[in-house]
């Protein structure tokens, strides 16, 4: 299984042009700027539009429109998690959004404790502490979710939300990947190569 990972696009999306060929295409947040319903659904036209066999997505913290959406009218092999799962192939992917709404309510704590322990594939938008979460002056990733990808101990756990720490790195046997696609002056960098490839 060939995964290919996209983040924060921020409108720009419709610039990839050159995608590499990958089995499942995972976008995990933040596809709009000003989280308005027409930049979601001009993403969205184009993501369900991409020929990947299986493509899914979460919101980040832009996408404001989608707090407490329900979607529906999406292509079959168009996923769009909200702390929720879907198993393909027999590999589980979980998703779980950013919405500040959560951050502030305290509702995120819960939603990080809700992540599956036998999760293959864990895609959030918030890094977890120290882990490409590095902005030049603070480490914006999550603690909480940090214990808890340590505890379940994904295969991949792929996240975007800090445009200046795009990369990957292999800690505790997990592979993280930060795949933002803009940088820190929102221009849509060269980088474009965070393709996995998975045993089933």
């Amino acid at each position: 299984m060939t995964i290919l990972h996209l983040s924060d696009t921020h409108n720009l999306h419709r610039q990839l042009t050159d995608l590499p060929d990958a089995n499942i295409l995972i976008h995990s947040g933040d596809f709009t700027m000003a989280g308005t319903e027409q930049e979601a659904i001009d993403f969205l036209n184009w993501f369900c539009d991409l020929p990947y066999q299986h493509k899914i997505f979460i919101a980040g913290n832009h996408d404001t429109c989608l707090y407490g959406a329900t979607l529906s009218g999406l292509d079959e092999n168009c996923h769009y998690l909200c702390n929720s799962g879907i198993c393909i192939d027999g590999v589980k992917f979980y998703g779980m959004p950013m919405f500040v709404e959560d951050a502030i309510e305290g509702k995120d704590k819960y939603s990080i404790q809700a992540i599956p322990a036998d999760t293959d594939v864990l895609i959030t938008h918030c890094p977890p502490l120290d882990i490409l979460d590095y902005d030049g002056k603070y480490h914006y990733g999550s603690n909480d979710l940090w214990e808890k990808v340590n505890s379940v101990k994904p295969k991949l756990h792929l996240f975007g939300h800090i445009h200046s720490n795009y990369g990957r790195i292999v800690h505790s046997g997990i592979i993280f990947s930060n795949a933002s696609m803009v940088d820190e002056g929102y221009l849509l960098r060269k980088e474009r190569t965070n393709l996995f490839y998975l045993k089933r």
